[in-house]
Protein backbone atom coordinates (compact mmCIF):
# COMPACT_ATOMS: atom_id res chain seq x y z
CA UNK A 1 0.00 0.00 0.00
CA UNK A 2 1.29 3.35 -0.55
CA UNK A 3 1.56 5.33 2.36
CA UNK A 4 1.21 8.71 3.05
CA UNK A 5 4.02 9.98 4.65
CA UNK A 6 3.69 12.81 7.26
CA UNK A 7 5.67 14.94 9.30
CA UNK A 8 4.86 16.30 12.24
CA UNK A 9 5.75 20.21 13.96
CA UNK A 10 4.59 20.96 17.17
CA UNK A 11 7.06 22.50 19.84
CA UNK A 12 4.70 20.13 22.63
CA UNK A 13 5.84 16.71 22.93
CA UNK A 14 2.59 15.83 24.61
CA UNK A 15 0.97 16.77 21.18
CA UNK A 16 3.31 15.21 18.49
CA UNK A 17 2.89 12.22 20.60
CA UNK A 18 -0.95 12.65 20.56
CA UNK A 19 -1.05 12.84 16.99
CA UNK A 20 1.71 10.09 16.27
CA UNK A 21 -0.37 8.01 18.72
CA UNK A 22 -3.51 8.39 16.53
CA UNK A 23 -2.33 8.33 12.99
CA UNK A 24 -0.16 4.98 14.01
CA UNK A 25 -3.71 3.40 14.05
CA UNK A 26 -3.68 4.03 10.11
CA UNK A 27 -2.59 1.38 7.98
CA UNK A 28 -2.50 4.03 5.04
CA UNK A 29 -0.67 6.71 7.01
CA UNK A 30 3.27 6.33 8.17
CA UNK A 31 5.17 8.96 10.09
CA UNK A 32 8.46 10.24 8.84
CA UNK A 33 9.51 12.59 11.22
CA UNK A 34 8.79 15.22 14.05
CA UNK A 35 10.11 18.89 14.29
CA UNK A 36 9.65 20.96 17.49
CA UNK A 37 9.90 24.27 15.54
CA UNK A 38 9.46 25.63 12.48
CA UNK A 39 13.21 25.88 11.39
CA UNK A 40 13.43 22.22 11.89
CA UNK A 41 10.13 22.03 9.95
CA UNK A 42 11.43 23.25 7.25
CA UNK A 43 14.88 21.58 7.29
CA UNK A 44 12.90 17.94 8.03
CA UNK A 45 10.62 18.55 5.11
CA UNK A 46 13.81 19.37 2.70
CA UNK A 47 15.54 16.19 4.01
CA UNK A 48 12.51 13.49 4.73
CA UNK A 49 10.50 14.86 1.47
CA UNK A 50 6.96 14.18 3.11
CA UNK A 51 3.51 14.50 1.21
CA UNK A 52 1.61 16.07 4.13
CA UNK A 53 3.14 18.27 7.10
CA UNK A 54 0.87 18.85 10.18
CA UNK A 55 1.99 22.16 11.33
CA UNK A 56 1.14 24.40 14.35
CA UNK A 57 1.44 28.01 13.95
CA UNK A 58 2.75 29.33 17.49
CA UNK A 59 6.83 28.00 17.25
CA UNK A 60 10.50 29.01 18.52
CA UNK A 61 12.92 30.02 16.43
CA UNK A 62 10.65 30.30 13.14
CA UNK A 63 6.32 30.32 13.42
CA UNK A 64 4.51 28.01 11.55
CA UNK A 65 3.31 30.69 8.70
CA UNK A 66 7.01 31.44 7.64
CA UNK A 67 7.48 27.85 7.43
CA UNK A 68 4.46 27.02 5.40
CA UNK A 69 6.02 30.38 2.97
CA UNK A 70 9.20 28.43 2.69
CA UNK A 71 8.03 25.08 2.40
CA UNK A 72 5.87 26.18 -0.35
CA UNK A 73 8.83 27.96 -2.05
CA UNK A 74 11.16 24.81 -2.12
CA UNK A 75 8.64 22.24 -2.30
CA UNK A 76 5.45 23.31 -3.93
CA UNK A 77 4.09 19.18 -3.84
CA UNK A 78 4.24 19.28 -0.12
CA UNK A 79 1.19 19.79 1.61
CA UNK A 80 0.40 21.53 4.93
CA UNK A 81 -1.81 20.95 7.03
CA UNK A 82 -1.96 23.94 10.06
CA UNK A 83 -3.30 22.66 13.28
CA UNK A 84 -3.59 24.91 15.88
CA UNK A 85 -5.73 26.33 18.75
CA UNK A 86 -6.16 29.66 16.94
CA UNK A 87 -9.59 30.26 15.77
CA UNK A 88 -10.06 33.86 14.79
CA UNK A 89 -10.53 35.61 11.05
CA UNK A 90 -6.77 36.64 11.06
CA UNK A 91 -5.28 33.66 11.68
CA UNK A 92 -7.14 31.51 9.11
CA UNK A 93 -6.45 33.88 6.59
CA UNK A 94 -2.97 33.99 7.34
CA UNK A 95 -2.85 30.63 6.88
CA UNK A 96 -4.35 30.05 3.81
CA UNK A 97 -2.45 33.09 2.41
CA UNK A 98 0.66 31.56 3.74
CA UNK A 99 0.53 28.71 1.36
CA UNK A 100 -1.48 25.65 3.58
CA UNK A 101 -3.09 23.61 1.78
CA UNK A 102 -5.71 22.72 5.20
CA UNK A 103 -6.41 24.42 8.05
CA UNK A 104 -7.78 22.36 11.49
CA UNK A 105 -8.15 24.11 14.91
CA UNK A 106 -6.81 21.34 18.21
CA UNK A 107 -10.59 20.98 19.20
CA UNK A 108 -11.60 19.08 16.36
CA UNK A 109 -12.08 15.51 16.37
CA UNK A 110 -9.73 12.73 15.46
CA UNK A 111 -11.20 11.32 12.53
CA UNK A 112 -11.28 15.11 10.57
CA UNK A 113 -7.15 14.83 11.45
CA UNK A 114 -7.63 11.48 9.59
CA UNK A 115 -9.53 12.89 6.73
CA UNK A 116 -7.67 15.85 6.56
CA UNK A 117 -3.99 14.09 5.74
CA UNK A 118 -6.16 11.70 3.08
CA UNK A 119 -7.80 14.56 1.16
CA UNK A 120 -4.06 16.62 0.71
CA UNK A 121 -2.75 13.06 0.14
CA UNK A 122 -4.88 13.27 -2.78
CA UNK A 123 -4.01 16.70 -4.05
CA UNK A 124 -7.69 17.88 -2.10
CA UNK A 125 -7.78 20.66 0.19
CA UNK A 126 -9.12 20.54 3.55
CA UNK A 127 -10.66 23.28 5.18
CA UNK A 128 -12.70 22.98 8.87
CA UNK A 129 -16.40 24.21 8.80
CA UNK A 130 -15.13 27.49 10.41
CA UNK A 131 -12.59 27.95 8.12
CA UNK A 132 -14.92 27.69 5.42
CA UNK A 133 -17.17 30.04 6.22
CA UNK A 134 -14.50 32.81 6.81
CA UNK A 135 -13.13 32.50 3.55
CA UNK A 136 -16.87 32.95 1.90
CA UNK A 137 -16.86 35.74 3.96
CA UNK A 138 -13.97 37.28 2.76
CA UNK A 139 -14.55 36.08 -0.86
CA UNK A 140 -18.27 38.18 -0.63
CA UNK A 141 -16.69 41.18 0.99
CA UNK A 142 -14.22 41.52 -1.64
CA UNK A 143 -16.36 41.20 -4.39
CA UNK A 144 -18.84 43.83 -3.46
CA UNK A 145 -15.78 46.21 -3.10
CA UNK A 146 -15.01 45.61 -6.54
CA UNK A 147 -11.62 44.61 -7.98
CA UNK A 148 -9.10 46.14 -5.79
CA UNK A 149 -6.52 46.59 -8.83
CA UNK A 150 -9.00 49.37 -10.61
CA UNK A 151 -8.38 51.73 -7.16
CA UNK A 152 -4.22 51.96 -8.43
CA UNK A 153 -3.35 55.10 -9.65
CA UNK A 154 -1.67 54.92 -13.20
CA UNK A 155 1.60 55.65 -11.25
CA UNK A 156 1.13 53.30 -8.73
CA UNK A 157 0.68 50.36 -11.82
CA UNK A 158 3.50 51.29 -12.81
CA UNK A 159 5.49 50.84 -9.94
CA UNK A 160 4.09 47.82 -9.26
CA UNK A 161 4.60 46.13 -12.28
CA UNK A 162 8.38 47.38 -12.05
CA UNK A 163 8.55 46.23 -8.61
CA UNK A 164 7.02 42.78 -9.48
CA UNK A 165 10.22 42.96 -12.88
CA UNK A 166 12.81 43.06 -9.87
CA UNK A 167 13.46 46.71 -10.16
CA UNK A 168 14.54 48.11 -7.03
CA UNK A 169 12.90 51.34 -5.41
CA UNK A 170 16.08 53.52 -5.93
CA UNK A 171 16.65 52.07 -9.83
CA UNK A 172 12.71 52.93 -10.04
CA UNK A 173 13.70 56.30 -8.51
CA UNK A 174 16.30 56.50 -11.16
CA UNK A 175 14.02 55.54 -14.47
CA UNK A 176 11.13 57.52 -13.53
CA UNK A 177 12.68 60.46 -11.82
CA UNK A 178 11.71 60.95 -8.67
CA UNK A 179 12.99 60.70 -5.41
CA UNK A 180 13.25 57.39 -3.77
CA UNK A 181 11.20 58.12 -0.97
CA UNK A 182 8.07 59.09 -3.35
CA UNK A 183 8.57 55.92 -5.14
CA UNK A 184 8.79 53.98 -1.33
CA UNK A 185 5.46 56.04 -0.39
CA UNK A 186 3.29 54.70 -3.60
CA UNK A 187 4.77 51.24 -3.38
CA UNK A 188 3.33 51.20 0.35
CA UNK A 189 0.40 52.97 -0.89
CA UNK A 190 -0.49 50.17 -3.34
CA UNK A 191 0.57 47.47 -1.38
CA UNK A 192 -2.02 48.95 1.17
CA UNK A 193 -4.92 48.76 -1.48
CA UNK A 194 -4.04 45.12 -2.42
CA UNK A 195 -3.20 43.57 1.09
CA UNK A 196 -0.19 42.78 0.08
CA UNK A 197 2.58 42.29 2.83
CA UNK A 198 5.85 41.13 1.02
CA UNK A 199 7.25 41.12 -2.73
CA UNK A 200 6.74 37.30 -2.98
CA UNK A 201 2.91 38.34 -2.58
CA UNK A 202 3.57 41.42 -5.15
CA UNK A 203 5.32 39.24 -7.58
CA UNK A 204 2.46 36.38 -7.57
CA UNK A 205 0.11 39.02 -7.74
CA UNK A 206 1.39 40.73 -11.06
CA UNK A 207 1.54 37.51 -12.40
CA UNK A 208 -2.02 36.69 -12.14
CA UNK A 209 -2.93 40.41 -13.29
CA UNK A 210 -0.97 39.14 -16.39
CA UNK A 211 1.51 42.23 -15.69
CA UNK A 212 4.91 39.87 -15.66
CA UNK A 213 5.07 36.69 -16.47
CA UNK A 214 7.19 33.76 -14.52
CA UNK A 215 9.94 33.75 -17.15
CA UNK A 216 10.55 37.72 -16.74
Amino acid sequence: MDKAKVLIADDHAIMRDGIRALLSNCEDIEIVGEAEDGKEAVEKTQLLSPDVVVMDITMPRMDGLEAIRRIKRKQPQVKTLVLTQHENQEYILSVIRAGASGYMPKKAVSSDLIAAIRALRQGESFLYPQAASVLISDYLQHAQRGDPYDSLTPREREILKLVAEGSTSREIAAMLYLSVKTVTGHRNKLMQKLDLHNRSELVRYAMRKGLVTADG
